[in-house]
C-alpha cells in the first residue's frame, strides 16, 4: 500500500493539477486551500515564500513526473522513434481523459511567468533540461551524434508541448499525434540503419 502523501505533498500535487488546467494567473492561494484541503497555515508553514515557491515546487514536482515517464519509456521502447510515437500517444490520451481541459503545467505557468519571476523560470527550465536530457541519451544510445541528439531532443519536446496547446484548442488528441508521428520518423531517418 502506498504511504499517505502528507500535507505538503498535497498542496503540491493539488498546486500542479490547478496550474495545468488554469495557469498561474488563474490559481489563487484560496482555491489551493480549498482544493488541497490544507488549513491556510500549513500554505505559510511549508511555503514562506508564497505562491511563487508554491508554484514553483509544482512545477518541480510535474517535470520529475514527466522525467520518470520518458525514463521508462528510453528503456523500454524498442527504438527512440517507436519512444516518442509512445510519449505522444500516452499525451493525447491524457489529454482526451481531461476533456482537452488540462496541458502542461510547465508550459502553462511559463507562458504567464517566464522570465519576470525567476524561481518558476528555473524550476521549467530545470525540468525541460531533464527532458532533454533522456531524451538525448536515448539518441546518443540509438547511434546519433551528440550535436543532433542534442538539436533532435529539443526539437521533439518543443513540437510535442506545442501540439500539447493546439490539442486543447481544437479538442482533438490529433495534434499531439501528428507531432509524435513527424518527429518520431524524422528521429527514424537520422538513426543509423
Amino acid at each position: 500500500m502506498a504511504a499517505k502523501p502528507s500535507q505538503k505533498e498535497k498542496i503540491v500535487r493539488t498546486t500542479a493539477e490547478l496550474l495545468r488546467r488554469r495557469g498561474y494567473a488563474a490559481t489563487g492561494l484560496a482555491e489551493i486551500i480549498e482544493a488541497s484541503g490544507a488549513p491556510k497555515g500549513s500554505l505559510y508553514h511549508y511555503f514562506p515564500g508564497g505562491k511563487d515557491e508554491i508554484a514553483a515546487a509544482a512545477l518541480a514536482y510535474a517535470g520529475e513526473r514527466v522525467s520518470s515517464t520518458l525514463s521508462a519509456l528510453a528503456e523500454t521502447a524498442e527504438t527512440p522513434g517507436a519512444m516518442v510515437r509512445a510519449y505522444g500517444a500516452l499525451l493525447a490520451g491524457w489529454m482526451a481523459q481531461s476533456g482537452f481541459r488540462d496541458g502542461c503545467p510547465i508550459t502553462t505557468t511559463l507562458l504567464e511567468t517566464a522570465p519576470e519571476k525567476t524561481g518558476l523560470t528555473d524550476a521549467g527550465r530545470d525540468a525541460f533540461e531533464a527532458w532533454f536530457s533522456i531524451m538525448e541519451r536515448r539518441l546518443v544510445a540509438a547511434g546519433l551524434t551528440e550535436a543532433n541528439a542534442h538539436q533532435l531532443s529539443r526539437l521533439t519536446i518543443m513540437a510535442l508541448e506545442g501540439a500539447l496547446i493546439l490539442s486543447r484548442v481544437e479538442k482533438s488528441g490529433e495534434p499531439i499525434m501528428l507531432a509524435a508521428d513527424r518527429m518520431a520518423g524524422l528521429i527514424d531517418t537520422e538513426s543509423p540503419r
